[in-house]
């Protein structure tokens, strides 16, 4: 069966620079889109069937693709199979976060196909995708393994720009650290996020 593949591209269209400072950027942007690949190569085939495996559901797409950005840190295609990534990080210290932009995209396939009928907002939508995807990369065992440099506080962060999620991704953590499966998870969480408590 063959698996899931990422790659690392280079687009102009997604650089939001004019012509002199591209083509000044350029092969920078080159050199990091090979010393990327080269580093998520190691962990690819292993993380997108652990992904899997943790969420109980399949990757939507067989080819994903991560357009390297001069502005950009991290976006998720929400359930599309192109995200967006800082050429300005280390090759390995990349992984993690290029992790959980895949996984935003996986979860919100996951809520296209299996929870449709809860009518969720897709300010609800992204909020469980956001913290689902920090619980998979930093509460798992199996995906630490790939990032096993990262500290405590980097596990399961409650210091990023989304200070509006605090008290959900608080109020989740024991729920996913108790699930006996993700689709659990994911009812309990989608009733949580319902009452707006």
């Amino acid at each position: 069966m063959e698996t899931e593949k990422l790659k690392f591209i280079v687009e102009k269209s997604y650089s939001g620079l004019n012509k002199q400072k591209y083509k000044a950027l350029l092969p920078y942007l080159k050199k990091t889109q090979k010393l990327y690949q080269e580093s998520w190569d190691e962990i690819n085939k292993e993380f997108f069937e652990t992904g899997e495996e943790i969420t109980g559901f399949h990757w939507k797409h067989k080819i994903y693709f991560c357009v390297l950005s001069p502005f950009h840190w991290g976006i998720s295609n929400w359930g599309g199979n192109k995200i967006i990534r800082t050429w300005r990080e280390n090759p390995y210290s990349m992984r993690k976060i290029t992790a959980h932009e895949l996984l935003i995209s996986h979860i919100f396939t996951i809520f296209e196909r299996d929870f449709k009928t809860e009518n969720l907002t897709d300010k609800q939508k992204w909020a469980l995708a956001e913290i689902s995807a920090w619980a998979i990369t930093g509460l798992e065992k199996k995906m630490l393994k790939f990032w096993p440099w990262i500290s405590e506080k980097e596990k399961y962060p409650l210091d990023h720009n989304y200070p509006e999620l605090y008290r959900l991704q608080k109020k989740l953590k024991p729920i996913y650290e108790n699930k006996k499966s993700f689709k659990e998870f994911l009812q309990k969480a989608i009733k949580i996020i319902k009452r707006g408590k």
